[in-house]
């Protein structure tokens, strides 16, 4: 590509703003020594795409994430159910020329208010999450009748997977995430149980399987080293003792 351009590796590197030495590394494939980002400034200079894929065990991490996403998406089928709701899954429409399709779709069976939910296991992209729910939203009552649903008025969740990365990026957003959903937490629980009018809003949800107490997330998680156990502090005494082993163990 750099010879189809008529540069010398001088004249890329100038317009990636790396050493040439870099780019000799880069053309003969010696690149366990060059960064990603350097990477990619030498492609994008070139007019190219940098594609780095991750595989684990031999399946792109995109297998990962749709396990995420489907957990959480039974999260969500189970919370409404309890409360009163029914439920479709994956629901596809193909309308007016837009297609697509809505995570979880439901309507209540005393009020017929319908609730598009979005699940996102990560948020990746603000903008696009905001549009597509948006959309969806809109297009709820036809995508309601075509079911065979009755619909008194439109509500819409945004469901995010409970980690520390994905309430930092909403929080880098704070002002638009509020004026786009003006309810969460404990007001979304509420309403859910007693659907009267409108409601957008945000739930976080932790990722739990049926009958496992405990949850998991797609944040940041530490490993300990095997072997090691965390400091404990011992009181004087026989009794005091006994009574730390035993609140360690619980």
């Amino acid at each position: 590509m750099r010879i189809r351009k008529k540069w010398r590796q001088a004249d890329l590197a100038t317009a990636a703003g790396v050493t040439r030495g870099m780019v000799s590394l880069v053309e003969r494939g010696r690149i366990d020594a060059v960064p990603v980002g350097a990477l990619r400034r030498v492609a994008e200079a070139l007019e190219a795409d940098l594609d780095v894929r991750l595989r684990w065990r031999g399946e792109g991490l995109d297998r990962l994430l749709d396990q995420a996403h489907a957990d959480l998406v039974d999260e969500v089928v189970q919370l409404l159910q309890q409360d009163g709701w029914e439920t479709a899954v994956e629901v596809s429409f193909s309308m007016w020329g837009e297609r697509g399709s809505v995570d979880v779709l439901a309507v209540h069976s005393r009020t017929r208010i319908v609730l598009v939910v979005e699940v996102k296991s990560v948020i990746p992209d603000s903008q696009a999450t905001l549009h597509g729910l948006d959309r969806k939203a809109r297009l709820a009552p036809e995508i309601a009748k075509a079911r065979g649903w009755a619909c008194s008025g439109v509500a819409r969740l945004l469901v995010v997977g409970e980690s520390s990365t994905s309430r930092r990026r909403i929080a880098a957003l704070g002002a638009t995430y509020q004026v786009a959903f003006p309810s969460s937490g404990w007001a979304v629980r509420r309403w859910l149980r007693e659907p009267l009018g409108g409601m957008s809003g945000l739930l976080f949800l932790p990722y739990a399987r049926t009958g496992i107490t405990s949850t998991r997330t797609t944040g940041i998680q530490r490993v300990r080293k095997r072997g090691i156990q965390p400091k404990r502090c011992h009181m004087l005494g026989s009794d005091a003792d006994r009574n730390n082993e035993g609140l360690g163990a619980r």
